[in-house]
C-alpha cells in the first residue's frame, strides 16, 4: 500500500473560474482534502446593490452561462414573493417549460460528453469509435438539441433569455410551431430513455451517508413547493436560510454550509431520491426498473437521476404542449415598496436560494445568493477523503481516474473539464 503522498491538483477547468485540490496521505491515512473554489472574484451580491430590482434577473442571469435561465428564474421567483406578485396559470405553464428546457440541454451536456465516455472506457467523445459509439454522439446532439430550441421557442433564447418578467411573459411563444416543437421532444424521448438504460448499467459505486435536500411538490416541477430532507422534515421554502449555517472555508473564495449543522447534498439524486413518486405518469411508467434504485446513497447514481429527470421534462413539455393555447394576458400590476423576500428553485446542480432586500423605490440595498456547488463542497470534500482512503492500495493512476470521476458524479461547475487532474506524488 502507497503510505504517503501529496496530491496538487492547479487550476482545474470550469463554467465559471477556477479549483484546486489538495490532498495530504501519510501513514495510510488521508489527513488533509482541501477543495479550493477558486472562482475569479465577480462581486455580483455587491454589484447589484443600488439596482433597479424589476430588471435585475438580466444581470445575475450573467453569473453563469449555462445556468443563466436558473439564476434568472430564481430571481424574477424572488422580486414576485418581494411585492406578492402571483404570476398566471399560463406564466407558470411558460416559467416551467423554460426550466424544462434548460434541464434538458444542461443535463444533456453534462451526461453524454462529460460523465459517459467514462462509462465507455474514453478519454473524450472525441475518441468514440465505431459506428455504435458514433450514433450515440448523434443521439446525444438530438436530445440537447431539443432543449435549446425548446428555451429558444419559449423563452427567446436558450441562454440569456429575454421573455422572462417579473410576473408576465413580455412575449409569447408562436402556437403555430407547437406541433414542430412536439415532434422534435418525441424524436429526441427515444434516445433519452436509451441512455437512461446506459446509466442505469454503470457499475460505477461510491456510497456515503448524508443528508438529501430538495423542493418537493405534486407535479416534480422545478419551481415552487417545500424545502424537504431525507430526515422527514419539510419547510417553507422562505425559512430556508433559517436552517443554514455558512461554513468559512479559508483555503476557498466560495462559502460552504450545511443545514442544522450538518453537511448535505443538493441536485438530482436528492430531487429523485425524496420526489420520484410525483414524476410524469409516462416517465414512472418507462422508467420503473430504473426508479428502483432509488432512493440511494450511491453519489453515481446523481448521473442516473438527470437521466431518468432529462424524460420527464420531456415528457412534462410534450404533455403540456398537446393543449397548448397562449392567450394575450394583462400586465401584471407590480406595486414596488420597501420589502424583502427569497426565491428558491431548482437548478440542474440542486437548490438555488436568492434572498433580497429593497426599498421603496425598488432598489437593491442588499442581496445573499446560495449556490447549489457551494452547498455541497462539504460534502464533496468529505466524499473524496473516504474515496482516496479506500484506493490507496490501487495506486496513483486509479486514485486519479475515482477522484475525477466522483467529481464529476456531482456536477458541480468544474466538470466541464474532462480530464483536468494533474498530481504530484512525493
Amino acid at each position: 500500500m502507497v503510505r504517503g503522498f501529496d496530491i496538487f491538483i492547479e487550476n482545474l477547468s470550469k463554467i465559471e473560474g477556477h479549483t484546486d485540490l489538495d490532498v495530504k496521505v501519510r501513514d495510510g491515512k488521508v489527513q488533509e482534502v482541501k477543495l479550493k473554489i477558486s472562482e475569479n472574484k465577480r462581486f455580483y451580491t455587491q454589484g447589484v446593490r443600488g439596482k433597479n430590482c424589476m430588471s435585475i434577473h438580466q444581470l445575475v442571469s450573467r453569473i453563469c452561462g449555462t445556468c443563466s435561465i436558473a439564476h434568472m428564474t430564481a430571481c424574477v421567483d424572488c422580486v414576485e414573493h418581494m411585492f406578492d406578485v402571483v404570476p398566471s396559470d399560463q406564466t407558470k405553464l411558460l416559467r416551467n417549460l423554460t426550466m424544462d428546457g434548460l434541464m434538458i440541454r444542461d443535463h444533456a451536456l453534462h451526461l453524454y460528453f462529460f460523465a459517459l465516455p467514462d462509462l465507455l472506457g474514453k478519454d473524450s467523445v472525441l475518441d468514440f469509435e465505431g459506428k455504435a459509439q458514433q450514433e450515440l454522439i448523434k443521439k446525444a446532439f438530438v436530445v440537447k438539441s431539443a432543449g435549446n430550441e425548446l428555451d429558444k421557442w419559449i423563452a427567446g433564447r436558450s441562454v440569456h433569455a429575454t421573455y422572462p418578467q417579473v410576473g408576465y411573459y413580455s412575449t409569447l411563444p408562436d402556437k403555430a410551431k407547437a406541433g414542430e416543437m412536439v415532434r422534435q421532444l418525441k424524436a429526441a424521448r427515444q434516445n433519452a430513455l436509451e441512455f437512461v438504460d446506459i446509466f442505469h448499467k454503470c457499475q460505477f459505486n461510491f456510497s456515503h451517508k448524508t443528508q438529501f435536500i430538495a423542493l418537493v411538490n405534486p407535479g416534480y416541477n422545478f419551481i415552487g413547493g417545500e424545502i424537504c430532507t431525507s430526515n422527514s422534515t419539510c419547510i417553507p421554502e422562505e425559512n430556508f436560510w433559517d436552517h443554514l449555517h455558512r461554513v468559512v472555508i479559508p483555503y476557498s473564495q466560495a462559502t460552504g454550509f450545511e443545514f442544522e449543522g450538518r453537511d448535505y447534498m443538493v441536485g438530482a439524486l436528492a430531487r429523485m431520491n425524496l420526489n420520484r413518486e410525483n414524476l410524469m405518469p409516462e416517465t414512472r411508467r418507462d422508467a420503473a426498473e430504473y426508479l428502483n434504485a432509488f432512493p440511494s446513497e450511491n453519489i453515481f447514481h446523481n448521473n442516473l437521476a438527470q437521466a431518468i429527470e432529462i424524460l420527464h421534462c420531456i415528457d412534462h413539455a410534450i404533455a403540456s404542449l398537446e393543449s397548448f393555447d397562449p392567450k394575450p394576458e394583462p400586465k401584471p400590476e407590480v406595486k414596488v415598496k420597501a420589502a424583502s423576500g427569497v426565491g428558491v428553485i431548482e437548478a440542474p446542480r440542486g437548490t438555488l436560494y436568492y434572498k433580497m432586500k429593497v426599498d421603496g423605490a425598488g432598489k437593491i440595498l442588499d442581496a445573499d445568493l446560495v449556490i447549489p456547488t457551494a452547498q455541497n463542497q462539504v460534502n464533496m470534500e468529505d466524499d473524496i477523503k473516504l474515496l482516496v482512503e479506500q484506493n490507496l492500495d490501487k495506486g496513483k493512476d486509479a486514485v486519479q481516474y475515482e477522484i475525477e470521476k466522483l467529481i464529476r458524479a456531482y456536477d458541480p461547475c468544474m466538470s466541464c473539464a474532462t480530464h483536468f487532474l494533474r498530481i504530484n506524488w512525493l
